[in-house]
């Protein structure tokens, strides 16, 4: 039986570019039922010798196409003569040069989404800065926002820009399409390396007029991550008190009240645990195995650190087809990322990464008409205006994706425990994840609120939320339930392991899913303890999934009435992030490059270096270069050669010899939000603040063109809301006055 067509069946796509950020937005949209052609120059895409090369490419068709000839020239427009999307990651002056600016190619082809994700936004200064992951990173100061094994920056291991870029990407393709599909109107949907790192600098990157306590301290540099090692060397990263579990308030019983004191005040203090030294001492005693059977079992959330790759043979990721089989035709039969979301009809390989030029004389002996004809519609109206949201996620996986559509133009009501989200406390987290929402605080566990929480559903076009779901199905707020209330629901439920398998309902935080990923082992470099990562990414993944999910099942309910169940999890989305490497067919993973015990870098030709006034990065492939920009012989020199000379003058002679180079910079927060060229391309924001007086955020991570981003609303206080949206969908003020008084709502 043949499978059903994908949800974005006849949609072309023109995909131009290379590494990672790019072609995963691609083989996003391809394996969700777009046609892919994968446009290479004669030499091919210069990322065919990466291993990732394999999964960031499957589902492609590839032509080759020589620019430097007119024939070839002419066949490449007769391409997007006949698309819907192109995507490129060339910056600025690059793609004017090329022809692939969205200026040319919106002329040219007015039918085309342009979908750029170069290393720099569009408008920025640095707009036609060349650069990758390493070099955006160190240029905006984020390798200075993670503690490492030795004092100063560390270099980053894993790529931000790329993956949040992606994901970004898509996501904005999807809205594009949405609007298209509803107004007639087309153009671009950029975002960039830049923007993808910005992603997870929300919950950091921010300011208020009159912070809360939570909201000063937000998550320091310095903060101790909840890591313990076992007697097998293996560390684990726990996330409630390990006491909860009967082996570790066992451990503690033995060593005695005095004793377990005296190893708490020798330890440092870790808030939220309380007998962190006592806790360090008692795990050492025992094996990692036996320790999380114990932990599994009481429901602590607890994930060992493992090597990078380890998780492609994990149990729970192959009940849910996060790791699937795919016969590459350079690597044989591999194992690989699956889909981290689930729609209907359902995503799916269409194939394996495409040998060079395969496709060329298929691709272009087809006749393809070119889509409709577009419209234009009046300038500064959002892309989803008019969609309705009700967000009832908690911390981050969950509320972040609501914001994001928020931005997009979306009605975002947050639906809070009368409590509230337990994420408020962290407030400068909370308000990362939670602009352009209006809160309404109900107690869903009273049966008083429900008339309530029945208005509010059927005004929704989605419900969303990343509550485990025996809990949800106990509010009454599963699928099943709310799909009576609104037929046409679209339902986005937000996990940590995956809607199958033995750990379906398990609780899980980002922490658990950089453990078990391999990520916390292999940022901190060879040889040195597993280290969180304080951006806290895979969260970020998850939550970019799940809008991208939503908006496939949006773009899908607009064309055929109906609407779904659609989910992503923390395990699926950090997955995908593993690519860097694949398993052979013998077993083994396919080698990447490992940091270094300092953090400095993979290669003497790709890592930060330490110059006599400050740090720089560069990003070569070969260290010759570098040698002789620097007057050394080898590369065993180079960290002495760049310790005797400024960081301008190592700049100024790297640039002679060709290499990319960056000042890896400093604390960057008050640089980037008092920015006023930032401020003007809406990169950074101030609004008012209902507690704070005012907050400045990061701002917008798309360009539009002629559409908006909302971001006019700050982070609303609990219930804010309440009486206002009740008022709308009907209630009478002395009927939400008696909820309020009953404890059934706050306001």
């Amino acid at each position: 039986m043949n499978d059903p067509p994908g949800i974005l069946d006849g949609i072309r796509v023109i995909d131009c570019a290379t590494g990672i950020a790019g072609p995963v937005t691609a083989m996003l949209l391809a394996e969700a039922g777009a046609d892919v052609v994968k446009v290479e120059p004669p030499g091919g895409d210069p990322a065919r010798s990466l291993p990732g090369f394999a999964v960031w490419n499957r589902s492609k068709r590839s032509v080759i196409v020589d620019r430097a000839n007119e024939t070839d020239g002419a066949s490449y427009d007769s391409l997007l003569l006949g698309a819907d999307v192109v995507v490129h990651d060339l910056p600025a002056a690059e793609a004017r040069e090329r022809g692939l600016d969205e200026s040319s190619l919106g002329a040219r082809f007015p039918q085309l989404i342009v979908c750029g994700v170069p290393p720099y936004p569009l408008g920025h200064p640095d707009q036609d800065r060349a650069g990758n992951d390493t070099l955006v990173l160190a240029r905006m100061g984020l390798m200075d926002e993670q503690r490492g094994s030795r004092p100063g920056p560390v270099f980053l291991r894993f790529p931000l820009g790329s993956w949040c870029g992606a994901w970004l990407a898509a996501a904005g393709v999807m809205a594009r399409l949405v609007d298209r599909g509803r107004t007639g109107r087309t153009g671009p949907a950029s975002t960039s390396l830049f923007q993808g790192a910005l992603v997870p600098m929300t919950m950091h990157w921010a300011r208020a007029q009159r912070p809360s306590p939570g909201f000063a301290h937000g998550l320091p540099r310095d903060m101790i991550a909840t890591l313990f090692e076992c007697r097998d060397g293996v560390w684990l990263h726990a996330m409630r008190a390990p006491e909860n579990g009967p082996l570790m308030a066992e451990a503690l019983r033995a060593m005695g009240a005095e004793r377990v004191a005296e190893l708490n005040a020798a330890a440092p203090e870790v808030p939220g645990a309380e007998n962190y030294g006592a806790n360090r001492a008692a795990f050492l005693e025992r094996d990692s195995e036996e320790w999380l059977e114990d932990l599994w079992r009481s429901d602590v959330p607890v994930q060992a650190a493992v090597p990078l790759g380890q998780i492609y043979f994990d149990e729970q990721a192959q009940a849910n087809d996060y790791v699937l089989s795919v016969e590459d035709p350079v690597l044989g039969k591999t194992r690989q990322p699956g889909h981290p979301y689930t729609t209907l009809p359902a995503p799916r390989v269409q194939g394996a990464a495409p040998v060079l030029g395969a496709h060329t004389a298929e691709v272009f002996g087809e006749r393809r008409p070119s889509p409709s004809p577009v419209r234009q519609s009046p300038a500064g109206s959002s892309p989803l205006c008019g969609l309705k949201v009700l967000d009832f996620g908690n911390f981050l996986a969950g509320p972040l994706a609501p914001m994001l559509l928020a931005d997009l133009g979306a009605e975002v009501i947050k639906v809070e425990s009368t409590t509230g989200d337990p994420m408020r406390p962290v407030a400068r987290v909370f308000d990362g994840c939670q602009r352009g929402k209006r809160s309404v605080a109900l107690d869903l566990k009273d049966a008083a609120a429900r008339p309530a929480l029945e208005r509010l559903v059927k005004w929704a076009d989605v419900v969303h939320h990343n509550l485990r779901m025996p809990a949800a199905r106990r509010l009454g707020l599963d699928y099943e339930t709310l799909r009576e209330i609104q037929p046409e629901l679209i339902y986005c439920h937000v996990s940590s392991y995956g809607p199958r398998g033995p750990r379906a309902d398990w609780p899980g935080f980002d922490q658990l899913f950089q453990a078990q990923t391999g990520w916390e082992y292999e940022g901190a470099g060879e040889g040195n303890p597993p280290m969180w990562h304080r951006f806290g990414m895979m969260d970020h993944q998850c939550a970019l999934a799940s809008m991208f999910a939503t908006l496939l099942a949006v773009w899908h309910r607009d064309r055929t009435g109906r609407g779904q169940f659609v989910s992503s999890s923390l395990l699926g989305a950090s997955l995908l992030t593993v690519s860097e490497t694949v398993v052979l067919p013998d077993g083994s993973l396919a080698p990447i490059p490992r940091l270094d015990a300092a953090q400095t870098g993979l290669s003497d030709a790709h890592r930060i270096y330490c110059c006599r006034d400050g740090w720089l990065a560069v990003a070569g492939e070969e260290a010759a270069p570098l040698c002789r920009a620097l007057g050394v012989a080898d590369g065993a020199r180079l960290e002495a050669a760049f310790a005797e000379v400024d960081v301008d003058a190592a700049l100024g002679r790297l640039a002679g010899e060709g290499v990319l180079a960056e000042p890896v910079r400093l604390d960057q927060l008050d640089a980037f939000l008092d920015d006023p060229e930032l401020r003007r391309l809406g990169l950074n924001v101030q609004y008012p603040h209902s507690s704070y007086g005012s907050v400045d955020q990061i701002g917008g991570l798309w360009q539009l063109g002629d559409l908006s981003l909302q971001l006019d609303r700050a982070a609303p206080a609990l219930g804010e809301h309440t009486r206002e949206v009740l008022a709308e969908l009907g209630f009478a003020p002395a009927e939400t006055q008696t909820l309020i008084e009953s404890g059934a709502a706050a306001g």
